[in-house]
């Protein structure tokens, strides 16, 4: 651990909550952060206060008044040096993160990489907020829109993916000239103080104090506060669709902004003309990687009746030869769940399929020799789509349904409440298109010939449904972080109204 922070350039991880300028300051309660594939604890951080949170929130919203005024170009030179210095620090930080969240060493640094990307998406687009010219209908007139910050946001994140989604969020909110507030998931807090350390030392070079700021709690005294304030016009929040209800309520409540990344029971339909070899590895990654905990992990497979029985047996096979134990070790495919609660919850489920008629096709135990938190990737055979298999269960189980038409296929598919990520594995162009089609899936990502993980940042990534509707990362997701404003130029001396109206006096 020590390594990792050295060569982060951390000397030491101090307690507390951290701002721009005042660093450490936190006095409350402590949070232990525990190893996953151990249980054993990695450090130790004191929680944020009341009066911690006071300090945060004042100073990004004081920050905001001047960070905004900053031309978005040069706000994007920040980005740029913040990109640079992840670079810097890709190898540590993907070690923290794998030694912290226990998925596995190449996930982690692909998590970094990502950080990278959306850095330098956002350097391209701090020269790219673009509004619209439109056409008056009024005689030497013109109108426009343009687009201005929001102001400080929160942004709360979840354990699966401890610093991309963040960065999804900070990287694109700081260029538009917004300030935020972390909370990042008490299960991994290590990471986003490393971070945050980052961020300050590149604020301090660009003296832009308290546009990155972070607060850590462990119980939802923290994350309630942040949703409750008035002075954040926006809160992103990825969770549970359960905790996004309540979310969505209360910013609702007070005529604030949510973007909402909920959960997803995410299906890969196989047709029968299928490649079965490039399915097989999309499905396996699909559903084992990160141990099931993403929220693009595959939950369902849909398959045709008559290619069943084979996708089934190399699926099995596949399964037997997949690596599980320290993430941090060469050649392991899978780490550890979280922690006891999702081992409870993955065990759980495995029962009630099987008393639902499911047919234990690979796994579907507990690996104790290699630790509390470990699991066998597991592959179950359903009798249909069961209202457990409307459910979605954090951890390594696919079930499998099987069905004789498209047609079918995308009508189980669509019938569950989430909608985040879906694909179809086909040959045939028709199908595809049927697929891609008003008609076909309902999810914010549908993909051909690939698995349902692994979205680039170049696209808004999200979900319908119970998944939430909030769009993050790539597209024109920046413009959930800023606020749309229409303007009239009139540049003659004569004041005609809209539609005809006459009004003189």
């Amino acid at each position: 651990m020590n390594d990792i922070l050295n060569a982060l350039g951390i000397k030491a991880i101090n307690p507390g909550t951290c701002t721009g300028t005042d660093g450490w300051t936190g006095g409350g309660e402590q949070l232990v952060s525990l190893n996953p594939a151990t249980n054993a604890p990695i450090g130790t951080v004191a929680q944020a206060t009341s009066a911690d949170y006071e300090r945060v929130v004042s100073e990004a919203v004081s920050a905001f008044r001047s960070w905004r005024m900053r031309p978005a170009p040069k706000r994007g030179e920040v980005i740029r040096e913040l990109g640079n210095e992840l670079r810097r620090y890709k190898q540590a930080l993907g070690e923290l993160i794998a030694l912290e969240n226990g998925k596995i060493r190449s996930e982690g640094l692909g998590e970094v990489q990502e950080m990278i990307d959306i850095c330098d998406f956002a350097v391209g687009l701090s020269r790219q907020l673009y509004g619209l010219a439109m056409h008056s209908e009024r005689a030497s007139h013109r109108m426009i829109e343009q687009w201005h910050p929001l102001g400080a946001i929160g942004i709360i994140t979840a354990f699966n993916f401890p610093l991309a989604v963040w960065s999804w969020n900070a990287a694109i909110a700081a260029v538009c000239g917004d300030t935020m507030i972390w909370k990042p998931s008490p299960t991994t807090p290590l990471t986003a103080i490393a971070v945050q350390h980052i961020c300050n030392r590149v604020m301090a070079r660009h003296g832009c104090a308290g546009v990155f700021n972070l607060v850590i709690g462990g119980d939802e005294s923290v994350g309630e506060r942040l949703v409750d304030d008035a002075r954040l016009p926006l809160i992103s929040f990825t969770g549970s669709t359960a905790v996004g209800r309540q979310v969505a309520g209360r910013v609702a409540g007070r005529l604030g902004r949510s973007i909402l990344e909920l959960g997803g029971n995410n299906a890969i339909i196989v047709s029968d003309d299928a490649d079965l070899d490039l399915a097989t590895r999309a499905i396996v990654f699909g559903a084992v990687g990160t141990a099931g905990q993403r929220c693009t992990s595959t939950r369902r497979l849909i398959v045709q009746s008559g290619i069943a029985d084979e996708l089934c047996e190399r699926l099995a096979g596949a399964y037997r030869s997949v690596r599980v134990g320290d993430p941090m070790q060469p050649g392991v495919l899978m780490g550890p769940l979280i922690n006891q609660g999702a081992v409870a919850a993955m065990l759980d489920a495995v029962e009630l399929a099987k008393s639902q008629g499911g047919e234990i096709l690979a796994g579907g135990g507990r690996l104790p020799d290699l630790g509390e938190n470990f699991v066998q990737p597991t592959i179950i055979l359903m009798p249909g789509q069961t209202p457990l298999v409307c459910h979605e269960t954090f951890a390594p189980i696919l079930y499998v349904m099987t069905v004789d038409t498209l047609d079918e296929a995308i009508a189980m598919h669509n019938a569950v409440p989430h909608g985040l990520s879906s694909a179809i594995f086909t040959s045939d162009l028709a199908r595809s298109e049927q697929f891609l089609s008003q008609a076909g899936s309902d999810c914010g990502i549908a993909n051909v010939n690939i698995g349902t993980s692994g979205a680039e940042i170049g696209g808004a990534f999200g979900g319908e449904k119970e998944t939430g509707g909030g769009r993050e990362s790539g597209s024109d997701a920046w413009k959930g972080y800023m606020r749309r404003q229409t303007n009239t130029i009139n540049y003659s001396r004569e004041l005609p109204l809209a539609q005809g109206v006459e009004f003189d006096v």
